[in-house]
């Protein structure tokens, strides 16, 4: 109440002090204006005189001069008039002699000067406008015509004007505060009271009340950061609930506050390094306003734990078309943008540095050599020089932040830096390097293939750590070092010896951000017809599939499998729907956008021959898609079905399981992505194997409730055990190991 009735009075005060201004200026221009008419009165009205031949020659005529300034008085409303002879002759009209008495001076100065003088004088209690007219030749007046106008009338007009304003000054104030009065207790006090309850919500953990939006705009920051702090709040309580678990149960499952603490006792202060091609987080134009966002991939999620954990430097690639709007003069940035906890750095790429060394040696050659896959690796020299450069151009970037370390800890991520390493290390020869390799490596044969297959290996070797996700991988990478160059390659340690460097090469299988209050949440299952009614299909069952549009995840032999299922099972024609949710990349390559029509073909191909009425067998969802929009349909489908031809590890399969809070639903995964060595829970495919593929949807959606329970149980344990931040602490006491 007391503040309603501050700001009342405040607006009260306001307004009458505009109110106040405003009526002043009036006054003052209307008072200058009133008193011209008035002087333009009395000239007019002394130049009629004249005409009348009143005064002539400075003579006056015979008759009555009394009665005839009388008579005058009357015909031009004057309050008097006076001529004047000389000081001892003066004709005046009746009732005025005394103020000309006192103007004589006036006159004999108008008199001197030739010029006539007008101005407002105060007369028994009346204001008076008198004006002097010389009479006379040009060379020298000798009388004068004094006339007296009243001026009270402008005092009227004026005093008018002041309570007029005041009137509708007080009008206004009271209309104005009437209105602030109801803002404030239905358009603030209301929203506040509904944001408290939002408040509440949130602390209670009230979830139909979280979901509301705010109940008007321009509280939606107030609501956001209440939402930050909120699930801090939880995040916290959470934390301490499960820290206490571990010590209770003495469960050794690594948390994030966990590995904070690990990697400051592992960096003793260092500089923690992250570089990478792909940013955390992107700034893109929105019509007038710029949205930064989460690029998808499994090496953002890798890594930004460790970021956060030691507040390190991340140095990436700056592909946001509103990057360079969001950077200091340093090209630099804190993120997160909600809760900055790092740095991140980002160089910038010319179109032409970009085709060759991501689009052309990266993604047409290191890539396909990689996955072994179908498509052909293609290499030229001038993506190669670019590749060089490139490299190179970041090499410099992590020098020049660690001028003033002498062992910083550098992480360099995937096949798009394998030059950096040897870089680095050249200048910088006690700095700890390691690199990781998201992808598989090949055999010794198959990667034979790269011309420049011993410049790559002599620039990963510059590391002191290499990581693949399998030992598999590992191996393969040890053979071929050990054909490919004079290096001592030792498979009791699995390190290599070349010159004076020893690298450690290590198996680190990738995971996810999934700990014991994770393990815990029970996330909402949504009905498969509320989840496909959007899109005008209904189905009883839904199997969910995730992946980049890329030849190597397997899409169209998926696409197979569930047409092989419906020919062998035509029970399910009608009743199961699989959704595919597809992300186009790379869609400037050839082989990216074929990949792209055939799995729009096979998706249509399909669907003609086996829809019906509100039902088809493929929902292809073709855009990228956040975790928030995928999380319901992991959830709330039957299985997951992963076909990868080749892959490093295949994070889709351990978020999959994750969300399965009611360790049900069933993981149909492919033999050749890494994750199939942890998650023996899964039924095992060969997917290039349409037939065995079928078989296995067809048990997915039959299995016990008892076995689904069982099998994912069994893995969802696996992936809380070996989290991500089991992960990075692994690589990282590793790294610390290492003595030069």
């Amino acid at each position: 109440m007391r503040i309603t009735m501050a700001l009342v009075l405040s607006i009260i005060v306001a307004i009458g002090l505009v109110a106040f201004g405003f009526t002043y200026f009036q006054i003052s221009t209307e008072r200058r204006k009133l008193v011209n008419d008035l002087e333009a009165r009395a000239v007019h009205i002394s130049e009629e005189i004249l005409k009348n031949d009143t005064l002539h020659n400075g003579k006056v005529k015979a008759g009555n001069m009394e009665r005839i300034s009388d008579s005058l008085k009357i015909i031009y409303n004057l309050s008097g008039i006076a001529f004047y002879f000389s000081n001892d002759s003066i004709v005046t009209s009746n009732n005025t002699r005394e103020i000309v008495t006192s103007s004589i001076s006036y006159i004999v100065q108008s008199i001197g000067s030739g010029n006539p003088m007008g101005g407002m004088v105060r007369s028994e209690g009346k204001n008076i406008y008198r004006y002097i007219r010389p009479v006379g030749d040009e060379i020298k007046p000798y009388n004068a015509i004094l006339t007296l106008t009243d001026g009270d009338y402008i005092e009227r007009i004026l005093s008018d004007i002041w309570f007029r304003n005041f009137v509708r000054w007080f009008i206004q104030a009271f209309l104005i505060s009437l209105v602030t009065v109801i803002i404030i207790r239905w358009g603030i006090f209301n929203q506040i009271n509904k944001v408290a309850l939002w408040v509440k919500a949130l602390r209670t953990g009230d979830k139909e009340q979280m979901s509301k939006k705010p109940p008007v705009k321009f509280l939606a920051p107030l609501h956001k950061e209440i939402e930050h702090i909120a699930k801090a709040m939880h995040e916290a309580q959470a934390n301490a609930v499960e820290e206490a678990r571990l010590r209770t149960s003495s469960e050794a499952i690594w948390t994030p506050e966990r590995l904070k603490v690990e990697v400051e006792n592992l960096l003793e202060k260092k500089k923690m390094i992250v570089v990478s091609n792909r940013e955390p987080y992107m700034h893109i134009h929105a019509g007038k306003e710029i949205r930064c966002i989460v690029p998808a991939s499994g090496m953002i999620t890798a890594m930004e734990p460790i970021l956060k954990a030691c507040s390190g430097l991340w140095i990436a690639a700056g592909t946001g078309d509103a990057d360079r709007e969001t950077v200091d003069r340093h090209d630099k940035l804190q993120v997160p943008p909600e809760e900055p906890k790092y740095t991140l750095k980002r160089l910038w790429l010319t179109k032409e540095e970009e085709d060759h060394f991501y689009y052309g040696f990266s993604n047409e050659g290191l890539w396909p050599l990689c996955h072994i896959a179908h498509t052909r690796p293609v290499f030229r020299i001038n993506d190669w020089n670019h590749y060089r450069k490139v490299n190179e151009q970041f090499a410099r970037a992590v020098l020049e932040e660690t001028a003033d370390e002498e062992q910083p800890f550098i992480l360099i991520q995937d096949f798009h830096f394998a030059l950096l390493p040897e870089l680095i290390k050249r200048e910088k020869p006690h700095a700890k390097v390691a690199i990781f390799w998201h992808i598989p490596w090949p055999n010794p044969e198959s990667f034979g293939i790269c011309p420049w297959q011993r410049e790559i290996l002599r620039g990963m070797l510059g590391a002191d750590l290499i990581g693949f996700h399998t030992q598999y991988h590992c191996n393969h990478f040890l053979e071929t070092v050990s054909q490919t160059l004079e290096a001592r390659v030792s498979w009791e340690k699995f390190s290599i010896k070349m010159g004076g460097q020893t690298t450690i090469v290590n198996p680190f299988p990738i995971s996810i951000a999934f700990t014991l209050k994770d393990y815990d949440h029970t996330s909402p299952v949504i009905k498969p017809a509320d989840l496909l009614s959007p899109y005008g299909i209904s189905a009883r069952h839904i199997g969910i599939g995730v992946d980049r549009i890329d030849y190597t995840k397997g899409i169209v032999e998926k696409f197979l499998a569930i047409e092989r299922f419906l020919e062998k099972n035509p029970s399910y024609i009608g009743k199961f729907t699989f959704v595919q949710v597809g992300a186009p990349s790379r869609t400037l390559l050839k082989s990216y956008s074929d990949m792209v029509t055939s799995v729009e073909n096979e998706a249509i191909r399909i669907n003609m021959r086996f829809k019906s009425k509100n039902w088809k067998p493929i929902l292809l969802l073709k855009r990228h898609h956040s975790h928030e929009e995928i999380a319901p349909f992991y959830t709330s489908a039957d299985f997951c079905m992963v076909t990868s031809l080749h892959d490093g590890m295949n994070l889709v399969a351990k978020e999959f399981i994750a969300s399965r809070s009611k360790n049900d639903g069933v993981l149909i995964l492919s033999r050749f992505a890494g994750a199939a060595g942890e998650l023996q829970g899964a039924i095992i495919i060969n997917p290039y194997d349409i037939e065995r593929s079928a078989d296995a949807i067809k048990l997915a959606l039959e299995m016990t409730v008892e076995e689904q329970g069982q099998r994912m149980k069994q893995m969802r344990l696996i992936v809380v055990r070996y989290n991500i931040f089991s992960w990075a602490a692994s690589l990282l006491r590793t790294m610390a190991t290492i003595n030069h």
